[in-house]
């Protein structure tokens, strides 16, 4: 690792022992090899310090930190991010799998477009086991160069995970941090993307595990999984339609705060009225990517042949 690593990577994990040694053996084992792997130990009480430790000591790239107490996950993504030093930024899930080209691939997109200010490429989701369940295509349209075109895909279509893209940091600084509410993801990508750009690299790379012990799942709830994020929320100020309300709010501010000409703010305006009329509709309330178009030819993709650390798995 060089003094100043370009890319950093922000891991923050809670309770991960189940399968954080295989994601860190998939970042450990990316093609690009110039960042920092930041960890953020919310004070897990299993053996996730134990493997922290003993990654952090045979590998330099990374940072080890421990909270002492369970801040929440959101606070958490966003302390890890305040603690990276490149100029290019990834969040990464403790469970997630990454081919070993995913960083390059990423890094590459940035630095062959100036404009784009994320890059991520296909995902699927992958059971316990690591074997592909669904492998979702991509159809936002991120991509577009008019803001209000890529607000209204987030808003309306299916799909995508940037979330866990690479970034560029000065973009993300230019942002809210990402909050608590309801779907607060949601609305702090959507941010994102009314600053610039982003690119979908149309290559299988990104593999995003699906398991019992998984946040969503453990925390099926809209209050349980905004008190998972903020143990703040438990409190009797955050009524589940105050959680709600913000989910809405979050979309108008992102609006408000983002560097748009006053059309495209009319027209983003005009993009969420009609999101929130619609979300009266029969079916309004299932998960975005349960409606996302799956890629059939892409089912039969070896997770084990394209991840550092699973080689010889199976035949």
């Amino acid at each position: 690792m060089t003094a100043h690593p370009r890319l950093s990577i922000g891991l923050p994990v809670y309770n991960g022992e189940e399968y954080l040694a295989e994601s860190l053996d998939a970042l450990l084992g990316q093609t690009y090899e110039d960042f920092e792997l930041v960890i953020s130990d919310n004070a897990s009480t299993d053996g996730t310090e134990d493997i922290c430790r003993k990654y952090a000591a045979q590998d330099a790239r990374i940072r080890y930190l421990r909270l002492p107490r369970n801040v929440g996950a959101t606070p958490n993504h966003n302390r890890v991010f305040a603690e990276c030093r490149g100029e290019l930024f990834k969040w990464a899930s403790h469970d997630d799998l990454y081919a070993r080209d995913l960083l390059r691939a990423c890094v590459q997109a940035l630095d062959e477009r100036p404009d784009v200010i994320l890059a991520h490429a296909d995902q699927a989701v992958i059971d316990g086991d690591g074997q592909v369940k669904v492998p979702y295509e991509y159809t936002l349209a991120t991509g577009s160069p008019h803001p209000p075109e890529r607000f209204r895909s987030m808003l309306f279509e299916p799909g995508g995970d940037d979330f866990y893209g690479v970034i560029r940091a000065d973009a993300l600084r230019r942002v809210k941090p990402m909050d608590s509410y309801h779907h607060a993801d949601r609305t702090f990508v959507a941010e994102i993307a009314l600053h610039g750009r982003f690119h979908q690299v149309p290559e299988l790379l990104y593999f995003r595990r699906d398991h019992p012990t998984r946040a969503e799942r453990a925390n099926p709830g809209k209050r349980s999984r905004c008190v998972n994020l903020d143990p703040r929320r438990a409190g009797p100020l955050h009524p589940t339609p105050r959680l709600l309300a913000e989910y809405v709010w979050g979309f108008a501010s992102a609006i408000r705060r983002a560097p748009l000409s006053a059309a495209d703010r009319r027209a983003c305006y005009r993009h969420l009225a009609a999101w929130m009329t619609s979300r009266v509709r029969p079916g309004a309330g299932e998960r975005v990517e349960d409606r996302a178009p799956v890629d059939p030819a892409k089912l039969t993709v070896s997770v084990d042949a394209l991840v550092a650390g699973r080689e010889g798995r199976r035949a």
